[in-house]
């Protein structure tokens, strides 16, 4: 029941799909199995459909906010590539993707734009302090068009947490910047595809990075060992903040939603990835409830 998998992950953020979606989403993508499925579902008044969108209860409110959604997406997605553009302008960045709900096709007056940066090895926290200190002076620390909260080395490409929270946004990821490095990203996670099917990123509609003279002579002055005991500092700093800031979050929570290691640094004090799948799984024992389907659960 990967098509009602699928459906159900969606539902979590209220977000309707279409057939396309539910195949390109699901690890049984054949079209006519997953029609056969969806009749089924539709047969057992586990799903409705309404239009070309398939979704779990008659709410046709979010067919309707998931249209306008879908409309601003557009003007703010190429906010975000010219945003993206500008990050990869900074001392070692190497690669600037958006994630979140902007990569899936939806953006309201509530949405952020998140970026997924990748660094030269070794100098995560440089780079993530010379991009903070932009926002917190430039933007007067605005996250709106600026929320930069995931940041890994390109020498540590390949998540550690391999679920479908995780595959979701890896596969709906918009590589912006840094051809080569996302290249070597994607084929890194290619155990993506054991959970929502094979796929190919367009890596023609990347562009490589191009750094101004007076940045390469900062990378220059900040390289290894100096710049490698800098980053470890700012690393020391930033997650003494943290544990001070957090101190009532669980440990394995902190552990995940604020990974802090010497490649990967996660801001996500939220927990986001940990409530949708506690919230998808949740579904999942309503399903197997009221319609008596078992359906394998998630974890973190």
């Amino acid at each position: 029941m990967e098509t009602l998998k699928t459906i159900l992950y969606f539902s979590v953020f209220n977000y309707p799909l279409k057939i396309e979606e539910i195949c390109h989403f699901s690890a049984e993508n054949d079209r006519e199995k997953v029609m056969k499925e969806l009749e089924l579902l539709l047969e057992q008044k586990v799903i409705i459909q309404s239009d070309e969108f398939y979704l779990i209860k008659a709410n046709l409110d979010q067919i309707e906010k998931r249209k306008k959604g879908n409309k601003m997406a557009v003007s703010a997605l190429v906010k975000a590539q010219e945003r993206a553009r500008f990050i990869s302008k900074f001392p070692f960045v190497e690669a600037v993707g958006v994630s979140g709900s902007l990569s899936k096709g939806y953006y309201d007056d509530n949405s952020d734009i998140d970026f997924f940066v990748i660094t030269k090895p070794e100098k995560v926290w440089i780079c993530r302090t010379f991009l903070m200190l932009y926002k917190k002076i430039f933007l007067m620390n605005s996250r709106k068009y600026f929320c930069i909260n995931y940041f890994m080395s390109s020498c540590q490409l390949e998540l550690e947490e391999k679920n479908r929270f995780t595959a979701t946004e890896i596969k709906t990821l918009i590589p912006f910047q840094g051809k080569q490095v996302f290249e070597e990203f994607y084929h890194k996670n290619e155990w993506v595809h054991n959970i929502l099917g094979e796929f190919k990123p367009d890596f023609n509609q990347i562009q490589n990075i191009s750094k101004p003279k007076p940045v390469k002579a900062l990378e220059y002055l900040l390289g290894s060992p100096p710049g490698n005991l800098i980053d470890a500092s700012f690393r020391k700093i930033t997650v003494s903040f943290w544990k001070m800031k957090f101190s009532q979050m669980r440990t394995e929570d902190f552990k995940v939603a604020l990974k802090s290691t010497k490649n990967i640094s996660k801001h996500h004090p939220l927990n986001f990835q940990k409530k949708v799948i506690g919230s998808l799984n949740e579904k999942y024992d309503e399903i197997r409830r009221n319609h008596n389907i078992e359906l394998t659960p998630e974890y973190v």
